[in-house]
């Protein structure tokens, strides 16, 4: 996907200066040099968001992914584990939560 040349605060300015009745949308494109398609695109994305909301909507997207990365690698470790079990001969304990393959 092509990396915007406008941040997301920008974006939010761009917006607010249309929502405030300043100026009409297709003024608010042309200053900024963007297309309509592309304001009511993002008007549909951002619309109702503050900075500090995207600040925080990023934090959380971090972290987020890294609590996805911790439960895939405790699945992995679960999965390894229970491998050498089985190649050692030991018994799996019975608790009903082993994963079909």
């Amino acid at each position: 996907m092509k990396k915007s040349k406008f941040t997301e605060d920008q974006i939010v300015k761009i917006l607010s200066e249309a929502s405030r009745g300043e100026k009409t949308a297709a003024e608010v494109c042309r200053s900024h040099g963007v297309s309509q398609n592309t304001y009511y695109l993002w008007k549909r994305k951002y619309a109702g968001i503050q900075s500090d909301d995207l600040k925080r909507l990023r934090e959380l997207e971090r972290e987020n992914a890294q609590l996805k990365r911790i439960v895939a690698e405790m699945h992995l470790e679960i999965d390894t584990v229970k491998g050498v079990m089985r190649k050692n001969g030991m018994a799996l304990p019975p608790d009903g939560r082993e994963r079909k393959n």
